[in-house]
């Protein structure tokens, strides 16, 4: 794992939260500085949490520049998940404190915007630190905001199930039904076919 070309300002960009039923999606975009090196960076799904919080301290501090942005359900909803997606990831690089020569994104789908020059990686997480780095950013953060979110919504889980279709998870919205955080445009297949027709 390392950058591209050393000598670019090369901002990796991934994504945390495209498969739960509630709770944005949250984007990240990091420049690191062509000498970074950490031995449990990798993709952010094959860490534990320790692993995860730990390296969001590092890469917070000596990132080049970093930056977070949360696309909302009730967005999620209007544009779909990939495009809140990508959304997410051009909010974070315009955020970032300075511009990138380059973008690293994970996945394989992005549009071209701000006239930055760009590629798309399938499993770029596990290929490049900077996206592995991002992937860091956007798991520690939304898992940060779901935890809060369940102290607003006790009922259903989200502080350990994180906004995903588990059992616990479907069925309390089976009892207690939908709130304004979850996706009406996700329908799972135990709910179908009136739970989510609102």
């Amino acid at each position: 794992m390392g950058p591209v070309r050393p000598e670019l300002a090369e901002a990796g960009c991934d994504e945390a939260g495209r498969g739960p039923l509630a709770g944005p999606v949250f984007a990240a975009a990091v420049i690191l500085p062509a000498d970074f090196r950490h031995p449990l960076l990798n993709d952010s799904k094959k860490m534990g949490r320790k692993a995860r919080e730990l390296l969001r301290e590092t890469i917070e501090r000596e990132a080049v520049a970093w930056a977070v942005e949360a696309v909302s359900a009730a967005e999620i909803d209007e544009m779909n998940i990939l495009e809140a997606s990508i959304a997410g990831m051009q909010r974070a690089v315009r955020k970032l404190g300075r511009r990138p020569d380059y973008l690293l994104i994970d996945g394989n789908r992005f549009h071209p915007f701000d006239g930055l020059p760009y590629t798309t990686v399938v499993r770029g997480d596990a290929t490049y630190l900077s996206i592995a780095a991002a992937s860091v950013l956007a798991k520690t953060w939304r898992d940060e905001h779901m935890r809060r979110l369940a102290e607003q919504y006790p009922q259903y889980g989200w502080e350990h199930n994180m906004g995903y279709p588990t059992r616990e998870h479907i069925e309390a919205i089976r009892r207690y039904g939908l709130t304004p955080e979850h996706r009406r445009s996700f329908h799972p297949k135990e709910l179908e076919p009136t739970l989510f027709d609102i």
